[in-house]
């Protein structure tokens, strides 16, 4: 998984390609609960997505802008547009992950 290094980085993932960001934090039990399944998840998608993680804490000014408010959360985008968002402060078990993930309708 990648790890997002600046805002400009996020606008040029964002807007070319098929990109899931995964807002989370080192101090985070529920974000450190996907831990385990994440590398199979990337695996499973990877033809489909990149999967890029974000420090909310490094980017707290993106998360208020895009109005995440509790993590672990997802968003995915596709050549700049939002195709969906699984965001809230709840844990997220690997069957929500992956039917959040089928359930997007990205173009590849």
């Amino acid at each position: 998984m990648l790890n997002l290094k600046s805002i400009e980085e996020f606008q040029q993932l964002k807007n070319k390609g098929a990109h899931v960001f995964l807002f989370t934090a080192d101090w985070c039990g529920d974000c450190r609960f996907l831990d385990p399944f994440l590398p199979e998840i990337e695996e499973k998608y990877k033809n489909k997505y990149t999967f890029v993680s974000v420090n909310r804490d490094q980017f707290i000014d993106l998360c208020q802008e895009l109005d995440i408010f509790g993590i672990p959360s997802f968003v995915a985008y596709q050549d700049g547009k939002e195709l969906g968002r699984f965001v809230s402060k709840d844990r997220k078990t690997k069957e929500e992950v992956e039917n959040f993930l089928d359930n997007l309708n990205a173009a590849k």
